[in-house]
């Protein structure tokens, strides 16, 4: 007698198949629409450290040079000082940044991420007489 053996999948294993994936795909979905909230919060801490590092890099130039009036030259742009530190048109020459991923505001300071959903922006204070410039950072809206 000749047996017969049939090719292919039962229909309960194609239902636990499926299922074990919708489980799976419950559980992932979640975690990569979350990833690009966390990219753009990722990007501007970025921009933070980067205008920290310029301000600190255009007060060594300017300690360096012995011109705490300014201007400094940081890769050929001529980097306004207020208080051995850069002001506000000055920072945005120091930090050189990518016109597609921020708009800058020389009037506040403000970097405000390009694409995002709210505000997600980074803010710059520059220095007071005897003190450091601040950088505010905020990624609620991101």
């Amino acid at each position: 007698m000749k047996s017969h053996q049939s090719k292919g999948f039962t229909l309960i294993e194609l239902v636990v198949v499926i299922t074990i994936l919708g489980i799976l795909a419950a559980f992932a979905i979640p975690k990569f629409i979350a990833l690009d909230s966390q990219a753009r919060i990722a990007t501007v801490n970025g921009l933070a450290g980067s205008v920290k590092s310029a301000a600190a890099l255009a007060r060594s130039l300017s300690m360096a040079t012995n011109n705490a009036a300014g201007p400094v030259n940081m890769e050929g742009a001529a980097v306004t000082l207020t208080n051995s530190y850069p002001d506000l048109p000055g920072i945005a020459l120091a930090v050189n940044t990518s016109a597609s991923d921020f708009t800058y505001a020389p009037a506040t300071g403000v970097w405000s991420k390009v694409g995002a959903p709210g505000a997600c922006t980074v803010t710059y204070t520059p220095a007071a007489a005897g003190s450091t410039p601040t950088v505010a950072v905020a990624t609620g809206g991101c």
